[in-house]
């Protein structure tokens, strides 16, 4: 095979020095950004300016060689200041690079607006219907939770009974509705909207069926010689949903640790031992997920690399991973709130937002740990493993 596109470590390090310069601002946008419930324009100019949203693009769409494990930080990253930034940006970035699977044509047609094009989804495929006809797809159907949406150009829908029988269809966003039911508890700010579609023609040139993308499907390796494009898109899907929560629990304990280093006198709160331990277990379980959650993406990649198969135990074991690396920063962030005090509950207070806004998170059907530890567990005990 062909050598694959690798990036630099300058070009990796020049992308999250630009995104650690932002964290401070969009911490002091997070309240303006969950009264809005949507990103706000400002912010989007942001991540534009800073050239984060094109690094999952193919190099030939105005990508930089960077791959998803620099999104994956960046999701980190940002996650210290706005949660709902680091949530949308992460979903944006990824599906710039899932539109690396599609057809050649389609990619032509997403990037002819250029490369900071985005697109939001609907991912339950049981929110719609996607008919056969000739030449395509009459697709019908309401979807839930389509983070980002507001600025998105193309939307992305799931059609299809099962796992294994599913499409990912792309219509632009003039063929679609958008219906502001997002009154959420947290990630207020992602606009995580619904999208009606009402019998729309979409083209076969813009449909993938994601289980064979990278994994039988080797379009996305043919164009772009982009090493995640060698894995199967179904095992590096998802941890751009983990890698924000991991930065909200990041911000948390920092936004913590500077309260408590502010309080003074006799007695003063840094001085106490409970808190000193509370720290010292809730950043260890942060460091423990992001670890994890970077092992985890290395091997896909070496084992891409090596052009080595992924067994059904190695797919649970990385959806399990997902998820548990989820439940190690919510259990951080739960013990960062609970010895904050009376003071953290109050509006004003970004502990309060950092909280609400991980627990929204972490309710997405991707990443359940339950459900995650019962596929593990069965594949596991299983004769055949």
């Amino acid at each position: 095979m062909d050598a694959p596109v690798t990036h630099s470590g300058e070009v990796k390090a020049e992308a999250l020095a630009r995104a650690a310069l932002l964290v401070p601002v969009l911490k002091d946008r997070a309240p303006r950004t969950e009264q809005l419930r949507q990103i706000p324009v400002e912010t989007l100019r942001d991540l534009t300016d800073a050239r984060l949203i094109r690094i999952g693009n193919p190099e030939r769409y105005g990508g930089v060689g960077l791959d998803l494990d620099v999104i994956h930080e960046l999701g980190w990253e940002l996650g210290r200041g706005c949660a709902s930034t680091a949530w949308c940006y992460s979903l944006w970035a990824t599906h710039n690079w899932w539109l690396g699977h599609f057809s050649e044509r389609m990619q032509e047609e997403y990037f002819a607006t250029g490369a900071d094009t985005l697109f939001s989804s609907g991912l339950n495929p049981l929110g719609g219907t996607a008919v056969p006809v000739d030449g395509g797809f009459r697709v019908s159907g309401r979807w839930s939770f389509s983070s980002g949406c507001d600025a998105a150009s193309w939307v992305m829908i799931a059609c299809g009974g099962s796992r294994e029988q599913m499409l990912w269809l792309m219509l632009p966003r003039a063929d679609c509705a958008i219906v502001d039911t997002w009154f959420s508890s947290g990630l207020c700010g992602s606009g995580s909207k619904d999208v009606v579609v009402a019998d729309v023609l979409v083209p076969a040139h813009r449909a993938l069926d994601p289980a064979r993308a990278g994994d039988g499907d080797w379009t996305g390796w043919e164009l772009h010689k982009r090493l995640g494009y060698r894995a199967p898109l179904r095992v590096l899907a998802g941890w751009d949903l983990a890698a924000p929560i991991i930065g909200m629990a990041q911000g948390a304990i920092e936004e913590f640790a500077a309260q408590v280093r502010r309080s003074s006198g006799p007695g003063r709160s840094a001085d106490s031992v409970a808190l000193q331990l509370r720290v010292a277990e809730a950043a260890a379980e942060v460091d423990a997920a992001r670890t994890l959650h970077r092992a985890d993406i290395q091997e896909i990649f070496d084992k891409a690399g090596r052009g080595e198969s992924f067994t059904p135990l190695d797919r649970v074991r990385y959806r399990r991973d997902k998820a548990f690396s989820v439940k190690l920063a919510v259990q951080a962030m739960n013990r960062i709130f609970e010895a904050a005090g009376a003071r953290a509950v109050m509006a004003s207070q970004p502990l309060q937002r950092f909280h609400r806004d991980a627990h929204s998170a972490s309710h997405h059907a991707g990443l359940s740990w339950d459900i995650a530890a019962e596929e593990f567990g069965h594949q596991a005990l299983s004769p055949t493993s």
